[in-house]
């Protein structure tokens, strides 16, 4: 079992603290996880099909031209929607902010306490999905794509994980975490397919290694 990391500890009473307890006994411990992505094979055909182009250029591009975090029902917005469904013993406040639970990162084997620990990482980075042809793409199609929680697009990770990542393809960075690695290939080229977003070659033979180990 990984260790457990906080950066915050609180104080509380004895009252709230049994209650916490109690909650974590009769709770189920199952993980949850982003939709499951397309298969090995099936991925591995895909790219089959892909002729690899020059990655475009990040000239006019902006994280505000694709709108993120959108409402998804009440107060909730895609942030705190992902929080919730990746985590496990989520408790939320009123404006729909986690407040407690625990987050299992995929991408370095690292448990957190504190939703402040995470990042909700974009899969394929914004920069590069403009890259990649959504530069021509309507602001509407953007903000779909920025809070598409039907493919394996977004993720609850480690902050500084999702950081050390920025906008890099799978030819310049991977999840330190090797057992995650074909995983996070299935779902790379599930939201590039989905998405028609083109590949580059570095990108490509990355994603070809990686999926041939599966």
């Amino acid at each position: 079992m990984p260790a457990v990391y906080a950066r915050r500890i609180g104080v509380f009473a004895s009252a709230v603290a049994l209650a916490s307890l109690t909650s974590l006994v009769n709770a189920p411990t199952a993980q949850a996880a982003p939709p499951a992505p397309i298969s090995a094979a099936a991925a591995r055909s895909y790219l089959a099909t892909v002729t690899p182009s020059a990655e475009g250029s990040t000239a006019g591009y902006s994280r505000s031209l694709f709108p993120h975090w959108s409402t998804v029902s009440g107060t909730c917005n895609t942030r705190e929607t992902v929080l919730k469904r990746d985590g496990v013993n989520v408790v939320q406040d009123s404006a729909c902010a986690a407040v407690s639970g625990s987050w299992y990162s995929e991408y370095d084997g690292a448990t957190w306490t504190a939703a402040s620990d995470l990042d909700i990482d974009h899969v394929v980075p914004l920069a590069e999905a403009w890259r990649s042809g959504a530069s021509s793409w309507t602001t509407s199609k953007r903000q779909q794509f920025a809070n598409d929680l039907t493919r394996p697009q977004l993720i609850a990770v480690t902050d500084n994980v999702n950081q050390a990542k920025g906008d890099l393809d799978p030819g310049k960075w991977l999840p330190p975490r090797t057992a995650y690695r074909c995983t996070y290939a299935r779902m790379w080229v599930n939201v590039k397919q989905y998405w028609g977003l083109s590949m580059d070659s570095g990108e490509k033979t990355a994603l070809v290694n990686i999926l041939n180990g599966c």
